[in-house]
């Protein structure tokens, strides 16, 4: 077999990358490990910045999430009852659009199908080779037998527990990681949302997130520690806990139901620096991971592949690969931006084990200047619906 970019790794970044790469007639073989169904059946991020929403329109595949997405122009912080409003478009004159990763995915992967794109499933035993060299090449087993894969470029797409980042050499590698001392427990229900925008609650019990996927479908989270099991946690207690940490007006009118989800996620940040190895660069959550409290991670994903997009073009159409040379360098830039801003909303909203009081006064004296002053909005508001690439 034989392609212009490998991409190892089928999910959003890997799918979106091959469909800019495709409309523009480079060649892409996409490697994925897990089932077709399994990819769609994930339940992530569902908060995007306008920067993913106009690289999801210029992949063409836009459509259903303009049809379906619900545009936002704020956000909530509360803090002990308190509701502090975020206007994004008084503050930044930008927005963000709800609309689920797994419907991006449905709707790349819709978008493949119909380019004839080359996507196989139920891939073993990856290996990438001569990734320093003028012809590297990937080996893999797919249906019980050992292919080769070349390339010119390989897309390592494939999240933080993927053959890509190993591949380059230990030596080279510099990790740099967070782990937080809590996750959140999270659940969907088929009920409507508690509010029309997204609340972010700093409570004395802990952190909670009422957000939804669209206007019959819900996701809320609550923190809870490590130690906690999904199966000690009963919906009926789910429930209580959650409108014990929300404001008043909001418990008192939200709608509970049966959870058709549930899942606990450890909370980390995390970067691998360099992104790019010779002929491989890395893509989204197989170079970094950020907590989800500041909605970045499928959005980091997606400048990582509009980065990487461009300087692949500029290399095929022109011969130019001045931008190839320094895609790593381009999107650590927002890698780091973005990092910041999702550790210090996971410091501000969470409580912490070791917690002393002054750490709880400077929360709370945070939330306060939020409240008062516009130029913090501000900063707020415009890390949230997404720096410029």
């Amino acid at each position: 077999m034989r392609t212009d970019v490998a991409i190892i790794g089928g999910g959003p970044s890997g799918l979106l990358l091959s469909q800019l790469l495709m409309r523009e007639g480079i060649s892409t073989v996409v490697l994925e490990r897990r089932p077709r169904d399994h990819v769609l059946s994930r339940i992530r991020a569902g908060v995007l910045e306008w920067g993913t929403v106009d690289l999801l329109d210029r992949a063409g595949v836009g459509e259903r999430m303009h049809r379906e997405g619900l545009p936002h122009d704020g956000c909530y912080l509360t803090s002990g009852g308190r509701m502090i409003h975020i206007d994004f478009a008084e503050a930044c004159g930008r927005r963000v659009m709800v609309y689920g990763q797994t419907e991006i995915t449905r709707d790349l992967y819709a978008a493949q199908d119909a380019m004839g794109a080359t996507i196989l499933h139920g891939v073993e035993d990856v290996a990438l080779h001569d990734l320093t060299g003028e012809a590297p090449f990937i080996t893999f087993r797919h249906d019980g037998t050992t292919h080769r894969l070349d390339c010119r470029q390989i897309a390592g797409c494939d999240g933080f527990h993927g053959a890509s980042r190993q591949a380059i050499p230990v030596e080279v590698r510099r990790e740099f990681e967070k782990v937080y001392p809590f996750g959140w427990l999270g659940i969907l229900s088929e009920t409507p949302p508690a509010c029309h925008e997204l609340i972010y609650a700093n409570h004395d019990r802990g952190f909670a997130l009422a957000s939804m996927r669209n206007p019959q479908l819900s996701r809320y989270y609550i923190q809870v520690p490590l130690t906690d099991r999904i199966e000690d946690w009963s919906d009926e207690a789910f429930w209580t806990e959650l409108k014990r940490r929300l404001p008043a007006e909001v418990a008192g009118r939200m709608e509970t139901g049966p959870s058709i989800e549930k899942s606990i996620a450890p909370l980390r940040s995390f970067v691998s620096e360099p992104m790019q190895w010779g002929q491989l660069f890395l893509c989204g959550d197989a170079a970094h991971i950020v907590p989800p409290t500041g909605a970045k991670g499928l959005n980091l994903a997606a400048s990582d592949v509009f980065y990487l997009s461009r300087a692949l073009i500029a290399r095929y159409r022109s011969g130019d690969g001045s931008l190839l040379d320094r895609y790593g360098q381009d999107a650590l830039a927002r890698v780091w931006q973005a990092m910041r801003f999702s550790w210090s909303m996971t410091m501000m909203l969470h409580r912490f084990p070791d917690q002393a009081e002054f750490d709880r006064r400077m929360q709370l004296i945070e939330l306060e200047g939020l409240a008062r002053s516009p130029v913090a909005r501000r900063a707020l508001a415009e890390n949230y619906t997404g720096l410029p690439y």
